[in-house]
C-alpha cells in the first residue's frame, strides 16, 4: 500500500511534516500541479507559499520562493511575514490609529510607532478553512471577526490560489462585511528567482522593470509623507529595466528611510480596477523571469533589508538582500490620506483584488 504523505513531488516536502491541530483546527500541505508538471506547495497556516518549482533556461528546477519544509518552522519563523497572506490591513498605518465614521480606533502597533500587516496576530498567523479544487486550484476562506486585532466588522475572506499551465501564480482575492470596515489584503511572497541555496543568492543584479511614473516618499519611520513624487530622477526610477542593486546604496534620504527599497510605487493605470502590468524581474543567470500583473492601485517594492540568514527549506539560508517582494496593495496610511484611493468597505460591498505572478525563462 503506498503512503500518500511521500507521494514523490518536485519540492520534497512531505504533507505529514505540515499537519498538526493548533486550538483545535488542522494544518497541511496542498500542492498545486499544472500540466507541465511545475509545482506551487501552499498550507493553509496564514496562506503561506512554501514552494514554487519552475525552470530554468536550461530546464533546471528549483524553489523561487523563500520558504520552509515543515509547520513549525513556519510558525516559529524570525520573520513572521515571510511568503503569507497579509490582512486585515497590508503596510503600514500610522500610529495604529485612524477614524471611521467618526469613531477612533487603535491598533497594536508592531513596527517602532506604527501598525504593520494587520497586527501580530493578523492574517499572516490564522489558520484558514481550505478546500482544493482540483490539482491547479485551492480555496482558502476564513472569518476575520468584529473587533480582532482592533478592527471593526467580521469580515469574510476568501483567498484562491490557480497555478495555470502558462506558470502563472494568480491569487484572486474576495472580501465582504457586516459593518463598514477597512481592508487591504496582500501576499508578502519573499521571491528568489535563482533558486533558494545556502546561502541564498542577493537580489542585487537581478534586473527589474516596475511601470510606475510616481512613488510614495516616507519618512524615518516608514510612513508615506503624504506627497506623491516622480521616480524621474530619483533611484526609484525602474520604468527602465536595471539591476536592483544599482542606487540600493545610494546617499539619498529616501533610500536611508527604507535601509533600501521599502515604498509603495504607484502603478500607472488606464483606469481604476484594471488588470494590468506592474514589474519584471530578471534573474541573469538562470535566465528565470516573473512578471507582475494586478488590479491594485499600488506595489510596495520590498528588498529584504532585514534579513539575517536565517534558515529555510532543505537547509538554504536566507540572508539580507536575497529575495525581493512585490506587494500588490493600496498604499499604506490610507485611513489617514482621504485623498488616496480608499480602503473603506461597506455592507452590501464586495473586496476584489487580482494579482498574477507569471514566471518564465529567457
Amino acid at each position: 500500500m503506498t503512503n500518500t504523505n511521500q507521494t514523490p513531488n518536485l519540492c520534497g516536502l512531505n504533507r505529514k511534516d505540515f499537519q498538526t491541530t493548533i486550538n483545535g483546527k488542522k494544518t497541511d500541505l496542498y500542492i498545486l500541479k499544472n500540466r507541465k508538471g511545475f509545482e506551487v506547495a501552499v498550507t493553509n497556516y496564514g496562506g503561506a507559499i512554501v514552494a514554487i518549482m519552475v525552470p530554468d533556461k536550461n530546464g533546471q528546477v528549483a524553489n523561487v520562493i523563500q520558504g520552509y519544509d515543515n509547520i513549525q518552522d513556519v510558525i516559529n519563523t524570525p520573520e513572521p511575514y515571510r511568503s503569507t497572506l497579509i490582512g486585515r490591513y497590508g503596510n503600514r498605518i500610522a500610529k495604529g490609529q485612524f477614524i471611521l465614521n467618526g469613531k477612533d480606533y487603535q491598533l497594536a502597533v508592531n513596527d517602532g510607532p506604527n501598525a504593520l500587516h494587520g497586527g501580530p496576530t493578523g492574517f499572516h498567523t490564522r489558520i484558514w478553512d481550505a478546500k482544493q479544487m482540483g490539482p491547479r486550484s485551492l480555496a482558502l476562506t476564513y472569518v476575520s471577526s468584529y473587533g480582532e486585532e482592533g478592527f471593526t466588522g467580521e469580515c469574510r475572506i476568501t483567498v484562491e490560489y490557480t497555478f495555470t499551465d502558462l506558470n502563472e501564480l494568480v491569487i484572486e482575492y474576495l472580501a465582504t462585511t457586516n459593518k463598514k470596515t477597512i481592508i487591504n489584503l496582500t501576499h508578502h511572497a519573499y521571491f528568489s528567482l535563482p533558486g533558494i541555496a545556502n546561502p541564498t543568492p542577493t537580489i542585487e543584479q537581478q534586473r527589474c522593470e516596475i511601470n510606475a511614473d510616481f512613488f510614495l516618499p516616507i519618512d524615518n519611520t516608514c510612513i508615506p509623507t503624504g506627497e506623491i513624487l516622480k521616480v524621474a530622477g530619483t533611484p526609484f526610477d525602474f520604468r527602465t529595466p536595471k539591476a536592483i542593486g544599482q542606487d540600493i546604496e545610494t546617499d539619498c534620504e529616501q533610500i536611508k528611510n527604507g535601509s533600501g527599497y521599502d515604498h509603495c510605487y504607484v502603478l500607472n493605470k488606464q483606469e481604476e480596477g484594471e488588470l494590468s502590468f506592474a514589474a519584471r524581474l530578471t534573474e541573469p543567470q538562470s535566465g528565470r523571469t516573473l512578471e507582475v500583473y494586478t488590479t491594485e492601485p499600488g506595489m510596495q517594492l520590498y528588498s529584504d533589508n532585514w534579513g539575517e540568514g536565517h534558515k529555510g527549506q532543505h537547509g538554504a539560508t536566507f540572508p539580507r538582500r536575497s529575495a525581493v517582494c512585490f506587494e500588490c496593495q493600496h498604499f499604506p496610511d490610507t485611513p489617514n490620506r482621504p485623498y488616496f484611493p480608499s480602503v473603506v468597505l461597506n455592507p452590501g460591498e464586495q473586496y476584489k483584488q487580482k494579482t498574477i505572478y507569471r514566471f518564465g525563462a529567457e
